[in-house]
């Protein structure tokens, strides 16, 4: 019963991730990690390398997840224009800004020293 409720549970996560597919910033994202492993097998990441940026894209694509389920929990409540509602979406995307502005440093980080090592 327990492993029954486990993996139900998966069900819900998996309609989820459909969910997100169909929105555009999300889809940008899964871009951009796509780009980011490409570059990361072709430069030679050092395992710890992988591993933060590993966690950067997880948590950017979960930010970005949250963000949308925040959007859509609003416009149910909040069907009209309400200053409230504006200023939760907008913070919720100021977020993902937030994040996507340390991602984008995070990655300059690991990948500039190593491609300046391949010119010398």
């Amino acid at each position: 019963m327990i492993v029954r409720k486990f993996l139900h549970s998966f069900k819900y996560a998996i309609e989820g991730i459909k969910q997100v597919m169909v929105e555009q910033n999300f889809r940008f994202d899964l871009m951009m990690v796509f780009i980011v492993v490409v570059a990361g097998v072709f430069t030679g990441l050092s395992q710890l390398e992988w591993i933060i940026l590993i966690v950067v894209m997880a948590i950017m694509l979960s930010l970005e997840m949250m963000n949308t389920a925040i959007e859509r929990v609003v416009d149910l409540a909040s069907p009209g224009i309400h200053p409230l509602a504006k200023a939760a979406k907008d913070i919720a995307a100021g977020a993902v800004l937030v994040f996507a502005c340390a991602s984008v440093i995070i990655g300059i980080l690991i990948f500039i020293p190593k491609w300046i090592n391949l010119w010398d």
